[in-house]
């Protein structure tokens, strides 16, 4: 009778087993054992590899594997990113970013930057540069560089054609009349009076519009569809309107008509070949009307894809870029760039990385459902990123001066500081230390609480990688504020020491007077007080500001940063994370506060 047993291990276990039962197997018979044993084991990790990246696969990943199992578009991946140039990236932006340049690049396809430039009103070459240093900034490189603008004439001739086939009509109504024909979701539209005008009028307008003949706002194109349809998208919606007011930025003043979003851009979307069409859920209702407006004048079976996913909205901040504009304008913000702002310029400027933004995309993730990020995970993620890799200094931000009054005046030691206790291979620099100190006015206290382990008379602390010192006293001016604190320092504790093992339970930093830098230090925190300033119906989101989002402090800092250059990072021990920000100047650094050490708005939510 043949026996027949299940077993799971290594082949070294295996051999043992054998070995074991002591039984008289031929070599051939183990080798043949040894094969089926491995090939299971085998076929068995690969089964698990495979069913562990297929969970890790988003919702779009899986769309695009199956398109390519069933052969779709030829095994060709194609993607494009199409912002309009009307305004600075924000870290929505980085988002979909992600997801368009890392589909091309997992799956070897390409995408394409478009910019949607339909609306000479809002775009500026300002903002078409500045996207391309924000997209590279993040690590990414577009294929190709194209606009919806280089399809003007084939937009514009395909308008022509729908209304040669009966598939458009100009409507001389105001913007208020078209709106209110709607209708409701439930309700359907009212019919424009213009609607069934005949072809030859139809054409005889549409160049006169197309001629500048015809005022901004006096006349608009209508695709004609389905005033009855469930989707209002398909009511007839306009697809050219007319524009004489506003150069293009790239055609200049050629074009008086300009296509609507809606039409020109499924249309560029074939036009460049573009297999997988992915924004964001509010387009998903848009998604019907762009297939519709493809098939009405496709000549293959070549279709693109579009797909939706969820929109990202942080607490804390805006997204939208006409509040985004109102804070710039008005003053309420220092500009596109401010540290405060959620924009990629930004969040550059607090001291962001682009890994950090990438990463915290990658925890994310995308889903089929919007809702509401808090930006705590943001900050833990470049604060995770900072503690492995940002060099530390010493820096006072609210100083107080301490003088040790039994150390010899005029000496200076060396002391020995590591630069960043998670990577070794950093090193270490030296740090002054004189009879004269600048210590955080926060670290001592005339008369402290029972648990407070800092400076105050008659207590000890240990000054990092210096000596222990105790406090002896201090000196106030006219209206009761200290000004100076005195103590005394132990020569026998200085670090390294056998002296320097002696226990106290506080610990402070310090930068030595003589030596120290003088720095502006701007502490930028949250720009709203509340979650989500756009739940805040009844007022204006203007008055939800906070009003500490920004505080500024003349501070000092180790004498070895007077070098630093422009965004470089630090973590300011027992303070926070630092960048070097660009109005910094020789003789006048300026630092960024990016994140603090800990996350103290959860203590404040609590």
């Amino acid at each position: 009778m043949r026996s027949v047993f299940l077993f799971s291990g290594t082949p070294h276990d295996f051999f043992a087993l054998i070995n074991s039962l002591k039984l008289n197997f031929s070599r051939e018979r183990v080798n043949f054992a040894l094969k089926n044993f491995l090939n299971n084991n085998y076929s068995m990790a690969e089964n698990i590899q495979e069913n562990e990246e297929k969970k890790n696969l988003n919702f779009i990943e899986e769309i695009v594997e199956e398109d390519l199992k069933e052969g779709r578009n030829g095994g060709r991946i194609q993607t494009r990113f199409p912002p309009e140039p009307n305004g600075y990236l924000h870290i929505g932006h980085a988002k979909a970013i992600c997801m368009d340049f890392g589909i091309a690049k997992k799956y070897n396809g390409i995408c394409n930057l478009r910019f949607d430039d339909t609306n000479p009103v809002k775009e500026d070459v300002e903002y078409v540069d500045s996207i391309q240093e924000d997209i590279q900034w993040l690590g990414f490189q577009w294929a190709n560089v194209y606009y919806a603008s280089d399809y003007f004439q084939q937009l514009w001739d395909l308008a022509v054609r729908f209304i040669k086939e009966g598939k458009a009509y100009v409507d001389e109504q105001t913007a208020e009349e078209i709106a209110k024909q709607k209708g409701t979701p439930t309700t359907p539209g009212t019919e424009s009076p213009y609607r069934n005008r005949p072809i030859e009028e139809n054409l005889r307008l549409f160049m006169e519009m197309s001629e500048g003949k015809i005022e901004d706002g006096k006349m608009v194109l209508r695709a004609k569809i389905d005033m009855a349809n469930p989707n209002m998208h398909f009511r007839d919606p306009i697809i050219y309107r007319i524009i004489t007011t506003h150069p293009h930025h790239r055609t200049g003043n050629k074009w008086k008509v300009y296509p609507m979003y809606d039409f020109a851009h499924g249309q560029s979307d074939y036009f460049e070949g573009v297999t997988h069409s992915l924004c964001t859920l509010e387009f998903e209702v848009h998604r019907p009307l762009y297939d519709w407006f493809i098939d009405q004048f496709a000549d293959s079976d070549y279709r693109p894809k579009q797909r939706e996913f969820n929109r990202l909205n942080i607490t804390y901040t805006v997204m939208s870029k006409r509040k985004m504009l109102q804070l710039v304008q008005e003053g309420l913000v220092s500009g596109w760039d401010d540290p405060r702002m959620p924009t990629i310029c930004g969040l550059r400027r607090r001291g962001y990385t682009p890994s950090s933004i990438r990463e915290f995309v990658k925890r994310i993730g995308y889903t089929k459902y919007d809702g509401v990020i808090d930006v705590s995970l943001l900050e833990a993620t470049i604060r995770e990123e900072l503690n492995a890799t940002a060099m530390r200094a010493s820096a006072v931000i609210h100083p107080i001066k301490l003088i040790l009054t039994n150390y010899p005046e005029g000496k200076v030691e060396m002391m020995e500081a590591i630069n960043n206790p998670e990577d070794e291979s950093m090193g270490k620099h030296e740090v002054p230390f004189s009879r004269e100190l600048y210590i955080e006015q926060d670290d001592f206290m005339e008369d402290a609480p029972k648990k407070y382990f800092r400076l105050t008379p008659g207590n000890e602390v240990r000054l990092k990688n210096a000596y222990i010192i105790k406090c002896t006293g201090c000196k106030k001016d006219a209206n009761g504020n200290v000004t100076e604190v005195y103590a005394e320092y132990d020569p026998e504790t200085r670090s390294g020491m056998p002296g320097s093992d002696r226990k106290v339970k506080g610990t402070i930093h310090f930068v030595s007077v003589q030596h120290a830098v003088p720095a502006e230090v701007r502490l930028y925190d949250r720009l709203f007080n509340v979650e989500n300033p756009g739940d805040e119906k009844d007022k204006d989101f203007r008055e939800l500001l906070n009003p500490n989002s920004l505080t500024i402090a003349q501070s000092f800092v180790e004498p070895w940063l007077k070098d630093v250059q422009p965004l470089q990072h630090f973590q300011f021990q027992r303070i926070g994370y630092f960048n070097v920000d660009p109005d910094s100047a020789p003789g006048k650094l300026v630092f960024n506060r990016t994140v603090a050490l800990k996350d103290s708005w959860a203590k404040i939510a609590k």
